[in-house]
Order: structure tokens, then sequence, then C-alpha cells
């Protein structure tokens, strides 16, 4: 029988795909109106939650809270500009360089030891960007930037989240998250527009998906160990190809697609020398 843990991150990785998806499919928007729309449909649902479970909304860190929605909504914004710009799972396999430079920077900040292993899977991870970006010329430099950005403060998120987990409510983090991204994409309001009408399924989904990834995301973690539950998290890519072929007619040449591959052998690669560092 397979495991409650496993069938709740397939949901979540299917909800991730599908939310991120819906961001593309929003394309004609400016990517902060997008952002907006993210942050308050999840927003609108945590929220009150929070208020009627007595959970804290000021958290007892605020800076770091503060510090942790910041660089969230920069990571997340650069990610929506990319998706409007190549394709989907180009712009996720790239993504996917975020646990990297989060273990960088973990072992920077937090001075967490990075074995050997784990260095191999980032020239791995690393040469397979240059592959997907060398052969598929859908990727100019400024989307490479823009995932790569995106990449890097994703990396940053995990560092705090490290940090805060054991310090703070999972919402409050979240919310916190939220809000900031609500905050910085209103200044962004000279450049919105009102959604077209069959837009509007889009906006408002957006954010329902998002949060519906979160939370089996976060069950699923919570009752499995994270080092089965890692392999499983790159079922996002494999949603995400099948989405992009089915509904925008992504196809890849079989040398940008190794450079995919490249990137996810990487990744499963850093989460077994993880765990062998650990021991």
């Amino acid at each position: 029988m397979i495991k409650k843990g496993i069938i709740y991150i397939l949901i979540a990785t299917l909800a991730f795909s599908i939310m991120n998806a819906t961001a593309k499919n929003l394309s004609a928007l400016h990517p902060m109106q997008v952002v907006f729309f993210r942050a308050f449909g999840t927003f609108i649902f945590i929220f009150p939650y929070m208020l009627l479970n007595n959970i804290s909304v000021k958290g007892n860190h605020p800076k770091w809270l503060f510090l942790r929605g910041l660089v969230g909504v920069i990571s997340l914004a650069t990610f929506f500009w990319a998706l409007q710009r190549i394709p989907l799972g180009s712009a996720i396999s790239i993504r996917y360089l975020g646990p990297i430079f989060g273990v960088m920077l973990a072992a920077y900040f937090l001075k967490e030891r990075v074995g050997w292993l784990q260095w191999l899977s980032f020239g791995i991870a690393f040469s397979g960007v240059v592959v997907l970006k060398g052969f598929d010329i859908r990727i100019d430099f400024l989307s490479l930037l823009l995932i790569l950005t995106s990449a890097f403060f994703l990396g940053f998120v995990f560092v705090l989240i490290r940090y805060l987990s054991t310090r703070e409510h999972y919402l409050t983090i979240i919310n916190y998250f939220m809000l900031i991204s609500i905050g910085v994409s209103l200044s962004f309001i000279q450049h919105w527009r009102i959604p077209l009408p069959h837009e509007w399924p889009s906006v408002i989904s957006i954010g329902v998906l998002g949060l519906i990834g979160q939370i089996f995301m976060t069950k699923a973690f919570q009752i499995e160990e994270a080092n089965i539950l890692a392999p499983f998290k790159y079922m996002e890519l494999v949603w995400a190809l099948i989405i992009g072929y089915s509904f925008f007619s992504e196809t890849y040449n079989w040398l940008a697609f190794s450079g995919i591959v490249l990137i996810i052998i990487g990744m499963i690669l850093n989460v077994y020398g993880k765990k062998k560092a650990a021991s």
C-alpha cells in the first residue's frame, strides 16, 4: 500500500504544477498582478483560520519573518516573470537549483556540513542548466537571469524557513509571505488591468491551488521522513512537462531534454549526499 505521506506529496506537486500553469496562462497580465492574485487567494483563507484558532499573526521574530516574506516575493515574482517568457518545464527545471543555493547558504549562515557528493550533485545540476540553455533557443539570457534569481532567493527561503520552523507556527510564516507579497505587488498597481472574462477562472483558482499545495506538502512532511518524500517532489516537473505539452504545445529536442534530466539527477544526488553527510 502506498504511504499516505507519498499520496499527499503527489497531490501537492500536482496542485503546484497546475498553479504554475495557471500563472503562465495569465501571461498577458503584469507579473506582479499575478503575484497579488496568488497571495490574496491564499491569504483570505489562512488569515481568518489563524484568528479563529488564536495563532499568532505577528509572530515572535518579526524581522526574520519579514525577511522570509521579502525574499519569497522576489523569488515568486521573478519566477512568474520567467514563466511568461519560457516553457513551463524549463522554468521549473532551472528553479530546482533552489535547493543547491539553499545548501550553500546554509553552509555559510547555519554552518551546516556539505559532503563531496553534494558538491558533485551541484556540478551535475549546473551542467544541466548549461546544456538546457545551450540547446533550447527559447531561453534567452534575461529569462535565464530571472529564473536563476528566482532559484537563488528560493534557496534563501529554504534557509530562513529552516531557521524559523522551530520558532514560529508554519501558518505565521506563510501569512507573512502572503502579506508582504500583497503589499509589494500593490506598489505596481499602475501597471495592472482588469482581467478579461476568460482570465477570471485562472485568477480565482491560482491562490486556491497554491494553498492546496502548501497544505498537502506540509501534511506530507509532518507524517513522513523527508528523505523518503524528496524524490517524489520532482513529480512536479513531470506534471509540468505533461501540462506544458498538452496545453501550451511545448516540446523539447533530445539535447535540451538531456539538460532537464541532468538537473533532476543532480537534485536526487543532492538528497542522497545530504543524507550521507548527516550520517
